[in-house]
């Protein structure tokens, strides 16, 4: 659920104005239910439990996590480079020490960063933000935020998307004759981590600064606890002359460098063994995904990732340095550990790879469908089971959402989320068995995944209300059909 307790007072009470302006109410009884799962904790917790969870949500665990994941992402690239990708060897290793002491002897081994590593930082952040206003695109809106205020965005995302990559390459093949290559990247993977960690981490000190003296809306505000303020955020849509921080950070820099790092990985690759089937598997479905992503930029731009989380060390840190390092990594980890799949085994992943992708989109442009005929329109053969979710804003305003109960999301209220995770097993499993470290990102996507199921399912029950359970009652499971 959502550790945000500014985030839930926000939003706090919202379904119960809509019950109240809705003459066909239930009773109280069903009142004291409607909010969903935050409603139902504060009736049938006690006061001790409710302090104690807020004390781990808004301090303990912002104090853990703020420099326990840098110290994760150095070991990542610790367990591939001076582990053989062996999270075996990374704790035994580990284990002949006192925990910081083995923790500090990683970070030892860490270079600072070069001046070409920062120079391709700089340049590469330098060219993102002048596209970002440059390129063509439409304009597109974001939700309706509890104050009222809805996001503005400039849709050029995936233009930005197939001019970087083309230009990747076209740079890699007109410099490469020179002795300029982007595997550079590869080798000063730890400068880059190091550098991103900085970066982050100071830029996330800057969101905290700005949100508490100059706000770019009023959808922002301060829980009373800096640590709880800095590693949630201050704002929900912080804008930095002109620049929408979340674009930037979760698309132009997190999802674009991510793409830009398979193919940095896939050139290292081909400099060492020339060509290896397994490197090109994931390689081909990685960037398969990232583009269905640019493609369906502005549909993100909707989802409980944007809505929902502040801009902090959570969500910014995320993008800037867990995306590209975690995400990429088992890339990483084939660079090191080439494998030959043969003709039968590459289909065979190419193929369910490119099908969980179709099924993931076409999940996802179902509810778009219904949204843009207001119901009136087939889903499968069938006109859709739909229900109109009315709900206020804090200004008073009556808005409606259509909550779509047939077709792809009859059969689970989260069902796109299990072809993501079908995919990322298939760009994962080219590396075989040998090691668990290339399954890192999919072990971490299904604890995400289930995590976000619950925080959607309660942010939905306390804006829709009775709406929603009605919406559960029509579609009882979260993920998978009859299981969960």
């Amino acid at each position: 659920v959502d550790t945000a307790e500014a985030e839930h007072l926000i939003r706090q009470g919202l379904s119960r104005r809509a019950m109240k302006a809705d003459s066909n109410s239930p009773s109280t009884d069903s009142d004291m239910l409607s909010d969903g799962i935050h409603s139902y904790e504060q009736i049938t917790q006690s006061n001790f439990s409710k302090t104690l969870k807020k004390i781990a949500n808004k301090f303990l665990l912002p104090v853990f996590l703020i420099p326990a994941m840098p110290t994760f992402m150095m070991i990542i690239w610790f367990t591939v480079v001076h582990c053989d990708g062996s999270y075996a060897k990374m704790v035994a290793f580990l284990s002949n020490k006192s925990i910081l002491a083995g923790l500090a002897e990683v970070w030892s081994m860490v270079r600072y960063p070069s001046t070409p590593i920062v120079g391709i930082f700089v340049g590469y952040c330098v060219y993102a933000l002048s596209m970002m206003k440059l390129l063509p695109g439409a304009t597109v809106y974001g939700p309706v935020t509890p104050k009222g205020n809805t996001p503005i965005y400039k849709d050029n995302g995936f233009v930005y998307y197939i001019l970087t990559i083309s230009l990747f390459w076209i740079l890699t093949f007109v410099l490469h004759p020179y002795g300029i290559s982007p595997s550079i990247i590869y080798d000063r993977f730890d400068e880059v981590l190091f550098l991103l960690n900085m970066f982050s981490l100071i830029f996330c000190a800057f969101l905290y600064l700005k949100g508490k003296f100059a706000p770019s809306s009023n959808d922002s505000g301060s829980s009373g606890n800096i640590i709880f303020d800095y590693y949630w955020g201050m704002e929900l849509y912080p804008r930095v002359f002109g620049f929408d921080v979340k674009v930037f950070t979760n698309c132009r820099f997190g999802m674009m460098v991510w793409a830009l790092l398979v193919c940095v990985y896939s050139v290292k690759s081909y400099e060492l063994y020339g060509f290896v089937d397994s490197m090109f598997v994931s390689t081909f479905l990685q960037l398969l995904y990232i583009t269905k992503f640019f493609w369906w930029e502005s549909g993100y731009m909707r989802t409980i990732d944007i809505m929902l989380d502040r801009a902090g060390f959570y969500i910014c840190w995320g993008c800037l340095v867990y995306v590209p390092g975690l995400y990429a990594s088992v890339s990483f980890y084939l660079v090191s550990h080439p494998v030959i799949l043969g003709n039968f085994l590459s289909a065979v992943f190419l193929l369910l790879g490119a099908v969980s992708i179709y099924i993931n989109f076409a999940a996802d442009n179902q509810k778009q469908v219904v949204r843009r005929a207001d119901g009136n329109c087939l889903i499968w053969g069938s006109k859709p089971d739909i229900i109109r979710a009315k709900y206020q804003l804090e200004n008073g305003d009556t808005k409606e959402s259509i909550l779509l109960a047939s077709g792809w999301w009859g059969l689970s209220r989260h069902f796109h989320y299990i072809p993501e995770i079908m995919l990322a097993f298939f760009w994962s499993a080219p590396a075989l068995f040998t090691n668990l470290m290339p399954y890192s990102y999919l072990i971490s996507l299904l604890i995400l995944l289930i995590h976000r199921s619950y925080r959607d399912d309660s942010k939905c029950g306390q804006k829709y209300g009775r709406f929603w359970h009605e919406y559960c009652r029509k579609v009882p499971h979260k993920i998978v059909p009859f299981l969960f």
